[in-house]
Formats: structure tokens, C-alpha cells, sequence
């Protein structure tokens, strides 16, 4: 599949919003791309998943780690596209952790992988964790990367998708300006409308 390709299922799926959002990352947006919708059908995250484990094949990777919740089911269908381990970190207290007995061998070959990467933030967080329990980290992959190539997570990283995705500070926000309604429909908070 292309690029294009690749936005067009986003775009089948309801998955390609455009409006007024509050990321994650606290950033707003004009555009969001709902990974949850476009990866509804194990059909897609597979063919996404082979697509990726294809650039990873001689890597040596022994584990597939992925930053809960967005990242879990491409993650867990990286992993078994190459056929290795799945694990993930999530918030606890607000913090990035490695629970439910997960643990890692010194050195353990990990790749980390993301649904969708605008800062890079968590994707960051999710690695600081694995290396703080022994890890190497090998690399990152999202799906879509909003950065256009920009954000920096301290690994080398790939994505299928580049995208030059506008995302401002809320000060400077030109939607806030005209006073548009804010949406926040990513898995940490609740709707503003």
C-alpha cells in the first residue's frame, strides 16, 4: 500500500477527522487521525503490521513493546507478523510503567510501536521505561507520523505514513481565536463539546 493508499482506508474507516481537537500531547489541531477506527478490522492492522515487520526483518528484535492504549493492538499485531514477544507500558499515577509481570532481559532487542506519533512524547516515555529495566531499544514505528519526520524519541524510527499535520499551543491557536468548540477524542480525556 502507498501513503495515499494508507490515508484513503483512514479516510473509509471515519478514522481522518477534521475540526477542532485537543491532543494528547495537550497540542490542538486541525485534523486527528482516530487509529481505533482504521484498525477495527484485524485485516487492516495485519496488513499494516507485515508492512512495518518487513523494514524490521534482520533487526533482531525479540520483543515488540507498544505505550498503552493507542498503541496496543499495532504493536501486538507487529509482534506477530515477526513472530516474537508482545509487552506494554501504561500510566500509573501518571507515570510511564512496566506492570502486569512484564520484566526484560539485559540488552533485550526491542522495537517500539505506536499508532500515531505527533511530538513523539509517549513514544519517549515508553522507551526511558524499557531502558530502565535493561532494554534496547533498536527503534520506533508508527503507523502515522504527524511530526512529518520532526520529533525526536532518541531512536532510530520508521512510519508508513508522513504527515505534515499543522498542531499548535492553545495560546496561539487560530481555532481557539475564532472561539470553535474543542473535541478531545483521544483515550485520556473526555469530549469538550
Amino acid at each position: 500500500m502507498t501513503e495515499d493508499q494508507i490515508l484513503q482506508l483512514f479516510r473509509d474507516r471515519d478514522a481522518l477527522l477534521e475540526g477542532h481537537f485537543v491532543l494528547s500531547s495537550g497540542l490542538h489541531s486541525p485534523k486527528y487521525l482516530q487509529c481505533a477506527l482504521a484498525l477495527q478490522y484485524p485485516a487492516d492492522a495485519a496488513r499494516f503490521a507485515h508492512m512495518t515487520a518487513d523494514k524490521y526483518l534482520d533487526a533482531g528484535i525479540e520483543t515488540v513493546a507498544s505505550p498503552a492504549i493507542g498503541g496496543l493492538v499495532f504493536g501486538y499485531a507487529v509482534a506477530a507478523a515477526l513472530n516474537v514477544r508482545f509487552i506494554w507500558t501504561e500510566r500509573q499515577n501518571g507515570v510511564m510503567t512496566l506492570r502486569r509481570g512484564f520484566s526484560i532481559k539485559p540488552g533485550e532487542r526491542i522495537l517500539v510501536a505506536e499508532d500515531v506519533m505527533t511530538t513523539g512524547g509517549t513514544t519517549r516515555e515508553c522507551i526511558e521505561t524499557l531502558e530502565s529495566h535493561g532494554a534496547n531499544v533498536i527503534g520506533a514505528t508508527t503507523i502515522v507520523d504527524r511530526s512529518n519526520g520532526e520529533a525526536d524519541v532518541g531512536v532510530p524510527r520508521t512510519s508508513l505514513v508522513t504527515l505534515g499535520v499543522p498542531s499548535y499551543a492553545p495560546p496561539h491557536c487560530p481555532m481557539c481565536e475564532r472561539g470553535e468548540p474543542t473535541d478531545k477524542p483521544g483515550s485520556r480525556t473526555a469530549n469538550t463539546k
